[in-house]
């Protein structure tokens, strides 16, 4: 099986104020709304996208409607510090402060309207004991 792509689908509450978060904070842009689900896609790289449907929507099983819950999306930057600041300066909560990980990340956790946990993240190189346990390819430079 060869898959075409791949993106989260977070069902929310409220789709218009979820796009417009991640419209005004993290620069996505909309491909598609029909007010019960949009779908985003970060400006300039078609690699990077996110979908918003209304938790209780009717395509959704009548058992599964509902808001996302136990979910952490992580976004890769370049400058975590400049990030910080900017989300910090727009008042968005940060749930875990910016700090350095041994494992390798540069980070800090907000959270979206919904409650979905926003980890945005610099690699960094890791420390020895942790570097040894990474696939060479895949080691921050």
């Amino acid at each position: 099986m060869k898959i075409a792509s791949f993106y989260p689908v977070l069902m929310v509450d409220d789709v218009a104020a979820t796009a417009a978060f991640y419209r005004s904070h993290f620069g996505f842009v909309p491909l598609f709304d029909s007010g019960w689900y949009a779908h985003l896609q970060q400006a300039g790289d078609a690699q990077v996208n996110l979908a918003l449907l209304d938790g209780n929507h009717a395509t959704i099983p009548a058992g599964s409607r509902g808001r996302a819950a136990g979910l952490l999306l992580n976004f890769e930057v370049d400058d975590v510090d400049a990030v910080h600041a900017r989300l910090q300066g727009a008042g968005l909560p940060i749930l875990h402060s910016l700090r350095d990980e041994a494992f390798g990340q540069r980070h800090f956790i907000t959270a979206d309207p919904n409650g979905v946990l926003i980890d945005v993240i610099t690699p960094i190189p890791p420390s020895a004991e942790f570097a040894a346990r990474y696939e060479a390819s895949a080691l921050p430079r």
